[in-house]
């Protein structure tokens, strides 16, 4: 089995700075730090309200780190423009709103099929590999594949939240992705507790994790929270 990659999401670095204002602590030091301590990439969400990550933050990490840059982002003109002159390795495309305390679930690609096409298309074809952030679902998998997506990352969350029958929803549906010729992630409320079982299914190639890891750090370290979740993920795919 192919080793999965961790990619390792710092918004909640920059929630902190934030909080009080100033420069610290700051999200880039964050993501060289988590790429010395063993993370394959860097994940940043940059939302309409900028309520932790800033385009400033945007522009740094893309000019600095050595790995590749995963930019979460809503399907908006202002995003996309933003996306093609930052051209990170990356766009995830996920659902947004302003009222929500997290992403809440996964997007609507099969409904919003005629907006996303487009947008789709322009990162396309500015060399940006396109991700779908999605619930696991045949429906949202095959609406995905037809409309040009590169990958989907399966939305985790209900998963971590105890609900019955969703691990099992996540095999199927990263085994429908890989036969629609998707690269399969997979994300949202991972944990120590429960990464296991999801770094285990064989088609999903990458999990993206961030506010465990940083709010574990706070009491561990950065380094040995990476280290120990890495070690969880290889454990899983041995």
């Amino acid at each position: 089995m192919m080793p999965q990659r961790l990619g390792v999401n710092v918004d909640h670095v920059a929630t902190l700075r934030n909080a009080r204002g100033g420069a610290h602590p700051d999200p880039l030091a964050a993501a060289l730090a988590a790429i010395a301590a063993g993370a394959d990439g860097i994940t940043i969400h940059l939302r309409e309200d900028r309520r932790h990550i800033r385009d400033a933050d945007v522009a740094a990490v893309r000019a600095a780190i050595s790995k590749p840059l995963n930019l979460e982002m809503a399907a908006t003109e202002e995003m996309l423009g933003i996306a093609l002159a930052t051209r990170p390795h990356a766009c995830c495309i996920v659902p947004e709103k302003r009222t929500e305390v997290t992403t809440e679930g996964g997007l609507d690609v099969r409904g919003q099929h005629n907006s996303l096409r487009p947008i789709v298309a322009k990162l396309s074809a500015a060399g940006i590999r396109v991700s779908l952030f999605i619930d696991p679902e045949a429906a949202q998998l095959q609406a995905s594949a037809d409309i040009g997506a590169d990958i989907v990352e399966l939305h985790t969350g209900a998963y971590a939240d105890g609900r019955d029958g969703e691990l099992e929803r996540l095999m199927e549906a990263a085994k429908l992705a890989t036969r629609l010729g998707l690269e399969c992630h997979a994300g949202h409320g991972l944990t120590f507790d429960n990464v296991t079982p999801v770094s285990a299914i064989p088609e999903v190639v990458e999990l993206n994790i961030g506010h465990f890891i940083i709010g574990q750090a706070i009491f561990d370290g950065l380094a040995p929270v990476i280290g120990h979740m890495r070690s969880l993920m290889l454990g899983a795919r041995t």
